[in-house]
């Protein structure tokens, strides 16, 4: 089945007033990864029916397909009438013809928030160190300690010396914890740069007492100025229990313009069928194993901003939030907001029945397929990351150029 065409033009007028709308690319990650619109995401054809129903939760959302001439278009279209979504429409003259009318192109993968962030460290001037300023500190025994934000596995495989693993959500609930000296300066690092630029900057919104900084450029920059990595560490961040967290990032997100709903309203939220509403448990997955409440998809707090375009691809949608603690709801749900989702957090449902059972992980993709990341592993070459690197710094003046992101920051 070929579907009904739609211009670049309407595209970008649907992305511009903040319609519904999820823009798909139906090539593989690596070919994705390579060149895309700001707010694309991508959905390989042949993972529709792995992924559809779980990224694409309301069957009559408006979709737009678009290949690079490969030819996709009209079998993804059957996969997903297949799976009875009644309102996708091709991109018509595919990627070439979204170029062609001088809109702009983007690379790699979770760009828009890597873009995000980079307008966060432009407007807020979100301080940051070299690396052979923080290895001079670590050599030197300084009060610091190091946050590594990345997923714990990440962590895992490479981190800075000494450094301990607490995961971008958790950084507000924990940093008390793990520096409860408040002469102690944080030192935030990820692998490149959005991860410990959002950590750093949620560090200050959120007033603790701490000096805070980012690692600038992450283990990459580490890399680059021949510091030697750490493999193996275990050390995690302790759960803090400080009311003044709480109150802290609840007036973070109030900042942001999030709203909190109880659960009658949160009701009210689902049964508005005309619009999409994505639900998500921003806590660990242990805890969200443990128990959770009915209908809410696991996704941790720091990863679900930086790969919002996989969590949920329908740009225009709405978000809700749950976390029974609430201030990794609320941190993660101000960075939403700042990035123009519609963004809720739910202040109850804890106290009734709650399911049990592990998240619901999607298979991964024919690693032949994947684009692989500057940032990961321990065997990219120097010119790979520092290329890396120079192309996240031209991501502000992109933005500028592209101007449908509706961003803001506070």
């Amino acid at each position: 089945m070929t579907p009904a065409a739609i211009t670049p033009s309407q595209v970008r007028t649907a992305l511009l007033l903040r319609d519904e709308i999820a823009l798909l690319d139906l090539r593989h990650e690596a070919a994705f990864a390579i060149r895309h619109p700001l707010f694309a995401a991508n959905m390989a054809a042949d993972r529709i029916a792995l992924e559809a129903e779980m990224r694409l939760p309301r069957k009559d959302a408006p979709i737009v397909v678009y290949d690079a001439g490969e030819g996709l278009v009209s079998a993804a279209a059957d996969r997903f009438a297949a799976l009875g979504y009644s309102s996708v429409r091709m991109l018509e003259g595919g990627l070439q013809s979204w170029q062609a009318a001088g809109y702009e192109l983007f690379q790699d993968v979770n760009s828009y928030a890597k873009a995000f962030g980079e307008l966060v460290e432009h407007r807020r001037h979100t301080p940051s160190l070299a690396a052979e300023e923080v290895a001079s500190l670590i050599a030197r025994k300084a009060n610091i300690r190091i946050l590594d934000v990345r997923r714990f596995d990440e962590y895992a495989t490479m981190n800075i010396p000494g450094s301990i693993s607490v995961p971008g959500g958790e950084l507000v609930l924990r940093a008390r914890e793990a520096a409860p000296d408040p002469d102690t300066t944080i030192i935030v690092n990820c692998a490149g740069r959005t991860r410990s630029i959002i950590g750093t900057q949620s560090l200050i919104n959120a007033g603790v007492a701490n000096k805070v900084v980012a690692l600038r450029n992450g283990t990459i920059g580490w890399t680059l100025a021949k510091q030697d990595l750490e493999h193996g560490a275990g050390r995690r961040g302790a759960l803090g229990t400080s009311e003044q967290a709480k109150a802290n990032a609840s007036d973070v997100a109030y900042r942001a313009g999030v709203r909190h709903v109880g659960t009658e309203e949160a009701r009210a939220l689902a049964s508005q069928t005309s619009r999409t509403l994505y639900r998500f448990d921003v806590r660990d997955a242990e805890e969200y194993a443990a128990g959770h409440i009915a209908g809410f998809r696991h996704y941790a707090g720091g990863q679900l901003v930086q790969e919002i375009d996989m969590a949920a691809p329908i740009r225009g949608a709405r978000i809700l939030l749950t976390d029974n603690l609430g201030v990794r709801a609320d941190m993660t749900a101000s960075w939403l907001a700042q990035m123009g989702w519609e963004t809720y957090v739910l202040d109850d449902g804890y106290d009734g029945a709650l399911e049990i059972g592990p998240p619901q992980v999607l298979p991964k993709p024919d690693p032949s397929h994947r684009y692989r990341r500057p940032y990961e592993g321990t065997d990219v070459s120097a010119a790979t990351m520092q290329a890396y690197l120079d192309w996240e710094y031209g991501l502000v003046e992109q933005l500028r150029r592209d101007g449908t992101h509706g961003f803001f920051v506070i």
